[in-house]
C-alpha cells in the first residue's frame, strides 16, 4: 500500500512533562505500516547535497509568484481539467464544487469552507497540490482563506520540499499555524481543519490536521473499495482522546455539559450514534471551547488544551489499480461512509457529475436529519493512463531511503505522547435524527406546520410533463426523488415566457430559481478580464433539443451567479423555486403525513417521534386496482395498512372485535350496522387516511377478515417483520397497556391511606404487587406498586442488581439511595419508607401514587395556567431541595414525574449532590459546595441494610 508517518514523532506537540506511552508491540496489524522519519543521515543527506540551496530558493519564489498569477480554480466550460505528469506518462483529471451551507438563522452566513488546487505546484510539472479547508468559529472564513494562501506558500519555501515532502509538510503545517497566532486575525477561538494531497510524479502525499478527509478508490476484483488516507482526528479516536486528557482537556458531551449525563461516565461509542452531540474538548475550568476535534490550525485556546496543527501524514505510491481519490470537508462524511462516496464516484466518467452528485446527495441527507446543512466541499481527481510498467517514476527520496521501525515511542518533554495505530478506516456515519430536527417534527404535527406544495398556476400537457421528466431524468439533484417527490415537482414548476434579449439570469446577481428549457434558444454569457478590459463572451447555448437545464445550484443556496443567461429567441422556460424544492424534500423526509397517521394509531401512540420516524422509513407502497382483493380470509393481512389512495370495503366477523387492539374496526363498526346483532359480517368502508390491520403486530387474528379496494387504492404497509426489527416486538407494550387501563380507574377511586411508616419496616418485594413501569433509565424503573395487605398503591424505584453490576453502578446507585434517604419529604419530594431487596432487584419505597412522565402530556401544548404551574412547582421544588443543601441536574421532562393529583414529583436523584462545606468545581467552571467524591469500589454486593 504505502508508508504512513505520524506527525506525532516529528516536531512538538502539547503533552505533559515526562509523559511515556508506548504502543504495544502487539498492535494489532494495520494495513498501512507506520514508522517515525529520522534525521537526515547517510544516502538521504548526500542526495540533499546534491541540491544548490541558492537555486531552490530562486524557484520556491517563481513558484510562489505562480500562485497568486494562475488560478486553477476557474473550469473550462465541460466542468473538469486535466493536466498531464511527464514522468509517470499518466494525467489527472478533476473537478470541484463548494457549497454554502443553508442555516435558517443565518442565511447570509458565509461559506467557511475553502480549498485550492495548483496544478503544476511550483515550478516542477509533476508537482500537483490540493487542498481542502473547513474553517470554524466566528472568524473561520478568514482562517480558512488564510491556511489556504500561507500553507502554499510556506511548503514552496521550505529547503526540504524537493527532497523531503514529509518533512516540508509538516513543518509547513506548524509555520502556518505560528503565522496565524502572530497575525492580527484573531484565532483565539476560531480556526481552520485542513487536508492536502501533493502529488509528486506517481507518488502522493497526504496531510491531515482535523476532521475534513482523503479517500482513495483501489480495485480488487470486481470491486473498488475506499481506502482512508486519512483517520478523522476526534475525540472518539481513542488515541487522540488520551493525548487531548494528557494536555488537560475535558472531554464531555453537551448532554453532559448541561448535567442530561453523568459526566463521570463515557456516553459516547461510535459516531454512528451520537445524535448529533458529539464529545467536546473543554478546558479544567470553563465551558469553552467546545472543539469536536483534537487537531486544527489556529485555535489558540484550544492548543492549551492539546488541539495542535500538527498533521498526520501518509505517503502512498499511485498503481494502476487506483481510478480516482478524493478531499472532502466534514460536510460531506457527516452522514456518508468512505464507500458511500466512492461508490457515487465510481458511476460517473467526468468527475464535474461526480462532485455534484456528492454534494447533491449530502445536502439532502443534512435537510433529513438535521435542520441545516454545513459547508460542503468535495475534489474529484481522476487518475488515468497510469501502469504498472510506466518508466521515469519520480519517488520521494527520503521515503525510498527510509525502512520501517517498531511503533514504539517513548517520550519526554513536551514531544507527542504516541504513534498512531492506522487502521485505514473511518467509522464516521450518522444515522439518527438530531434533536432539533425532531423539535421541528415534534412542533410541525402538532401544529400542523406541514409544507403544502402551491398550486398549480399552469395545466401540463402530457407532452410538457414529458419534456420536463426527461431533462431531469438523470440530473444528479432529482435522481433519487421518490414517484410521488416527482409528481409534486412537477405540479411546482411554474411557466415563464420570454422574449428575444431576456435576461434570465445576471452574472453576478442572486438567483432562487432552477430551469427546464421548453422551447427556444438561449446563450450563455461571462465577462473575462483580457487585455482589453472586461469582453463578454459565449460560453454555450441552451436549447429544448439539448434537455437544458441551469440554476441548480440556486436551489440550495443564494451565492452570486457565474454567468448570464440571455434569451435568443422567444419560448419558455419551466422554474422551480427555492423554496418549493427544500419543502419536497424536508416535508418527504420528514413522513409527516405518515408520523401524524402512525401516532393516531392507539398501539403506536406511546412510541417516541423517533421510533416514529424509523417506522415511517420501514413503510412501502403497495397500489390495487378497482375490485382486486386486498385481503382475502386474513390471508395476505402482512401488517398495518394506511390507505394513501381511495377506498376500501373491509369485511369481518363481529365477534371477532371485542379486543381493544382491534382499535380501527371497533372505532366504526356501529356505524356501518345498526344491528350488529342481527348478523355475524359487519362491513366498513375505510376512506384515505384511515388504516387497518395494526393487530398484526401484536399476532392478533380476526376471522371472515376480508378486504376489497373500491376504485384505485394505494396502501403504506408496515409488515410485522419490518416493525419487529425497528422497535421490536409490541406484546410487552400491549400488555402493559392494559394493565394500565385495568387498574387506572381503580387507582383515581382509592385515595391513599395513612401509612403506618413503623409496620413497613419489614416490607419484602414479594410484598408488593408491580402493576405498571413509569419511566426506566439505564439500570433501574420507577413503577406502580400495590401494597398487598392493606391494598394502598405506592412507588417503587428499583435497580437491576445485574444492570448495576454489568455497568458498574454500585457506587452511584448508593450514593443515590443515601441522599434520598436523607432528605425530608415536602411538596415536591415524596417521603421515603423503606429499602426492600431480592436476588433480582434492590428497591426504594416511596410514599406517593405516581401517574406517568411529565414528557407523556406535553405532546400537546398546555394552556397557560397549566405551564404556571408546572414552572411554579419546579421553583418550589428546588428551592426545597437547595434549603436541604441538595444541588440537583439534569432537569428534563422525562425525569420529572406527576402524581395522581396532578402536582410535580422528583424521584431520579442519578446527578444529584448532597452540599457540604468543601468548595470545588463542577463540570460548568461554577463554584459550588460538594460533597468530598465518592470512591467508587468494583465487583461488590448491596449491603445487608439496604
Amino acid at each position: 500500500m504505502g508508508c504512513v508517518y505520524s506527525r506525532a514523532c516529528i516536531g512538538e506537540i502539547c503533552a505533559p512533562r515526562e509523559a511515556r506511552i508506548k504502543e504495544s508491540q502487539n498492535a494489532r496489524n494495520t494495513e498501512i505500516p507506520v514508522f517515525s522519519p529520522t534525521s537526515s543521515n547517510g544516502e538521504v543527506a548526500e542526495l540533499r547535497d546534491q541540491f544548490n540551496q541558492s537555486s531552490l530558493a530562486g524557484d520556491a519564489e517563481v513558484g510562489i509568484t505562480r500562485l497568486s498569477r494562475v488560478s486553477s480554480q476557474f473550469l473550462p466550460p465541460n466542468g473538469s481539467r486535466t493536466v498531464n505528469i511527464p514522468s509517470g506518462n499518466f494525467e489527472l483529471r478533476y473537478s470541484y464544487l463548494s457549497q454554502r451551507g443553508y442555516y435558517p438563522d443565518a442565511l447570509d452566513k458565509a461559506n467557511q469552507d475553502s480549498f485550492c488546487i495548483h496544478s503544476p505546484f511550483g515550478t516542477n510539472p509533476d508537482d500537483h497540490f490540493f487542498g481542502v479547508f473547513d474553517g470554524h468559529g466566528e472568524f473561520g472564513a478568514q482562517c480558512s482563506q488564510f491556511v489556504k494562501r500561507k500553507l502554499c506558500e510556506n511548503l514552496l519555501r521550505n529547503s526540504k520540499f524537493q527532497v523531503d515532502a514529509v518533512e516540508a509538510c509538516h513543518a509547513a503545517f506548524l509555520a502556518t499555524n505560528s503565522q496565524m497566532h502572530a497575525d492580527s486575525l484573531d484565532d483565539s477561538m476560531s480556526g481552520t481543519t485542513a487536508i492536502t494531497v501533493l502529488v509528486r510524479g506517481r507518488t502522493i502525499c497526504i496531510a491531515n490536521s482535523g476532521d475534513s478527509r482523503a479517500v482513495i478508490a483501489e480495485r480488487r476484483g470486481n470491486d473498488i473499495v475506499a481506502v482512508d488516507l486519512s483517520i478523522d482526528q476526534t475525540p472518539f479516536r481513542v488515541d487522540e482522546l488520551e493525548r487531548v486528557k494528557l494536555c488537560g482537556a475535558r472531554v464531555l458531551t453537551l448532554d453532559q455539559i448541561e448535567g442530561l449525563k453523568n459526566p463521570d461516565v463515557q456516553c459516547w461509542g461510535t459516531e454512528e450514534s451520537d445524535d448529533g452531540d458529539p464529545p467536546r474538548l473543554w478546558v479544567p475550568n470553563g465551558m469553552y471551547p467546545g472543539t469536536a476535534f483534537t487537531r486544527s490550525i489556529g485555535d489558540s485556546i484550544a492548543e492549551t488544551i492539546g488541539v495542535v496543527a500538527n498533521p498526520e501524514i501518509v505517503v502512498l505510491e499511485l498503481t494502476q489499480n487506483h481510478p480516482f481519490f478524493i478531499l472532502a470537508s466534514d460536510g460531506v462524511f457527516e452522514f456518508l461512509s468512505s464507500q458511500a462516496v466512492v461508490d457515487m464516484v465510481a458511476k460517473f466518467k467526468d468527475p464535474r457529475d461526480a462532485c455534484a452528485a456528492i454534494v447533491a446527495e449530502s445536502y439532502k441527507l443534512w435537510l433529513q436529519y438535521e435542520t441545516r446543512t454545513d459547508d460542503i466541499t468535495v475534489i474529484v481527481v481522476h487518475v488515468n493512463g497510469l501502469t504498472d510498467t510506466s518508466v521515469g517514476q519520480s519517488v520521494i527520496p527520503a521515503v525510498a531511503l527510509r525502512p520501517p521501525v517498531p511503533q514504539v515511542v517513548e517520550v519526554t518533554g513536551s514531544e507527542s505522547p504516541s504513534t498512531i495505530g492506522w487502521n485505514s478506516r473511518n467509522q464516521r456515519t450518522r444515522h439518527d435524527l438530531s434533536r432539533a430536527r425532531l423539535r421541528v417534527i415534534e412542533s410541525s404535527l402538532e401544529n400542523g406546520q406541514i409544507w403544502v406544495p402551491p398550486p398549480p398556476a399552469h395545466r401540463k400537457t402530457w407532452e410538457e410533463e414529458a419534456q420536463i421528466e426527461r431533462a431531469l431524468h438523470d440530473h444528479f439533484l432529482f435522481r433519487k426523488l421518490t414517484d410521488s417527490q416527482c409528481h409534486v415537482l412537477l405540479d411546482c414548476m411554474e411557466r415563464v415566457e420570454v422574449q428575444p434579449g431576456d435576461v434570465v439570469v445576471r452574472q453576478g446577481g442572486e438567483g432562487d430559481c432552477f430551469y427546464v428549457v421548453g422551447s427556444g434558444e438561449f446563450e450563455v454569457l461571462a465577462t473575462q478580464e483580457e487585455k482589453n478590459g472586461e469582453v463578454p463572451r459565449v460560453l454555450q447555448h441552451y436549447t429544448a433539443d439539448k434537455l437544458s437545464s441551469f440554476g441548480e445550484l440556486a436551489l440550495m443556496y443564494n451565492k452570486p451567479l457565474q454567468a448570464s443567461v440571455r434569451a435568443v429567441t422567444s419560448g419558455t422556460l419551466w422554474a422551480l423555486k427555492r423554496e418549493d424544492f427544500r419543502g419536497i424534500l424536508m416535508s418527504e423526509f420528514s413522513n409527516l403525513s405518515y408520523l401524524k397517521l402512525l401516532r393516531s394509531v392507539d398501539l403506536l401512540s406511546r412510541l417516541t417521534i423517533l421510533q416514529l420516524s424509523h417506522i415511517a422509513d420501514s413503510l412501502s407502497e403497495v397500489s390495487f386496482s378497482e375490485g382486486q382483493t386486498i385481503v382475502s380470509g386474513n390471508e395476505g393481512l402482512v401488517g398495518l395498512y394506511i390507505i394513501q389512495k381511495g377506498k376500501v370495503r373491509i369485511t369481518f366477523d363481529a365477534n371477532s372485535v371485542s379486543s381493544p387492539v382491534v382499535s380501527s374496526l371497533n372505532s366504526e363498526n356501529k356505524k356501518e350496522d345498526d344491528n350488529p346483532q342481527s348478523s355475524k359480517e359487519l362491513s366498513v368502508e375505510k376512506t384515505e387516511g384511515s388504516y387497518f390491520g395494526e393487530w398484526v403486530l401484536l399476532g392478533e387474528h380476526i376471522d371472515l377478515f376480508s378486504a376489497v379496494a373500491m376504485g384505485d387504492v394505494v396502501c403504506a404497509v408496515l409488515t410485522k417483520e419490518k416493525f419487529d426489527s425497528v422497535v421490536g416486538p409490541l406484546t410487552k407494550l400491549s400488555q402493559d397497556d392494559q394493565k394500565s387501563s385495568d387498574y387506572s380507574s381503580e387507582v383515581s377511586r382509592e385515595s391513599v391511606k395513612n401509612i403506618d411508616i413503623s409496620a413497613l419496616t419489614k416490607v419484602e418485594l414479594s410484598d408488593l404487587e408491580w402493576r405498571a413501569s413509569l419511566y426506566c433509565t439505564d439500570c433501574s424503573e420507577i413503577g406502580l406498586v400495590l401494597l398487598r395487605d392493606s391494598g394502598n398503591f405506592l412507588s417503587l424505584k428499583r435497580f437491576s442488581k445485574q444492570k448495576v453490576r454489568r455497568l458498574g453502578k454500585e457506587a452511584q446507585v448508593l450514593k443515590e439511595k443515601d441522599l434520598i434517604k436523607s432528605m425530608s419529604s415536602s411538596a415536591c419530594v415524596p417521603q421515603f419508607l423503606c429499602t426492600c431487596v431480592d436476588q433480582t432487584h434492590a428497591g426504594l419505597l416511596l410514599n406517593t401514587c405516581l401517574a406517568c412522565p411529565l414528557a407523556s402530556i406535553l405532546r400537546t401544548p398546555l394552556d397557560e395556567t397549566s405551564t404556571q404551574f408546572c414552572a411554579a412547582s419546579l421553583v418550589a421544588a428546588l428551592e426545597d431541595l437547595h434549603k436541604n443543601d441538595v444541588l440537583y441536574r439534569g432537569l428534563s421532562p422525562d425525569v420529572l414525574l406527576l402524581d395522581q393529583t396532578g402536582h410535580l414529583q422528583l424521584v431520579d436523584f442519578r446527578f444529584g449532590k448532597k452540599l457540604s462545606g468543601q468548595r470545588t468545581y463542577t463540570i460548568c467552571g461554577m463554584a459550588d459546595f460538594l460533597a468530598p467524591e465518592i470512591v467508587q469500589g468494583k465487583g461488590h454486593g448491596f449491603p445487608a441494610d439496604w
